[in-house]
């Protein structure tokens, strides 16, 4: 009976110190951030760069989660995988754009699991009670598989809001999960995409709708909201309005100036520093 109600005591009182853990509890030096995402929270950058990224080694590469880690003295689980689109966070099954297909395969993540990036996250924070943060940046490559995979490149109002639908199910499916199965009640922060081009209105919408689309999805889950697309189009005015010119995205070729998509340190430093201004610390 005594262990019958240590067990019961303990099992209360781990619950109650779970529900005291609010949207507005602060981010506390020494606590754990858990990120999700895809090849930019993982800190992916393309095979031409110079010097070639080591994929072997996971811990070479430096996105924003590591660089906020590093600031605020943040124990970091990055679980993004390069390639995750919203539907294969949530089912390794489901369409993407070489997460499970290429790069699990080949390749290491931050963090090692097995079947989908959501279970993980699931697992991590009923397991780990100091988490103070949880970040996610997901939808872009679920736009890049609608554009290469229609006709138009998903630019017909039908195809576009389909892709809403997709991105708004899958975030509300994420985030539902993340609040009421693992019953995590601290922050959480949506990670916005930036544009590759802000001189280029078309590039410029194509990231508003997808960050228009997971933050309305995110709202009811008590989110903050990380202005990665405010953060680098400040940062990129004096440079024509363009990312690549001010150092923000990757460089492919040194001679001809071109740029990939993914962000460099530069463009990683200013992610983070939204995610710092969004948070409660």
């Amino acid at each position: 009976m005594l262990l019958l109600a240590c067990g019961l005591f303990a099992s209360t009182a781990s619950a109650a110190k779970r529900a005291t853990l609010k949207p507005s509890s602060p981010v506390t030096r020494g606590s754990a951030y858990l990120a999700l995402g895809d090849s930019v929270t993982f800190g992916y950058q393309e095979p031409s760069v110079v010097p070639a990224p080591n994929y072997a080694d996971a811990a070479s590469f430096h996105g924003y989660p590591e660089q906020l880690g590093a600031a605020l003295h943040l124990k970091v689980a990055n679980a993004a995988c390069p390639g995750e689109t919203s539907a294969s966070l949530i089912n390794p099954s489901a369409p993407n754009a070489g997460c499970e297909g290429a790069y699990r395969k080949n390749f290491p993540l931050h963090v090692h699991y097995t079947g989908s990036q959501l279970n993980f996250a699931l697992g991590f924070l009923r397991t780990h009670r100091n988490v103070r943060l949880v970040s996610l940046m997901i939808g872009a490559n679920d736009a890049f598989l609608c554009q290469g995979s229609t006709p138009d490149h998903c630019t017909s109002p039908s195809e576009l809001s389909g892709l809403e639908a997709e991105i708004s199910h899958n975030v509300h499916t994420i985030l539902s999960s993340i609040r009421n199965r693992a019953h995590y009640g601290g922050q959480i922060a949506i990670v916005n995409y930036y544009s590759l081009d802000y001189a280029l209105p078309v590039d410029s919408a194509k990231s508003v709708l997808l960050n228009t689309t997971v933050d309305k999805a995110a709202k009811p889950f008590h989110v903050e909201i990380a202005n990665g697309y405010g953060q680098f189009q400040l940062a990129s005015m004096r440079f024509g309005n363009d990312p690549c010119l001010a150092g923000l995205i990757t460089e492919l070729d040194a001679t001809a100036g071109d740029c990939g998509i993914h962000p460099s340190y530069a463009g990683q430093t200013l992610l983070a520093a939204s995610v710092a201004d969004a948070i409660k610390s």
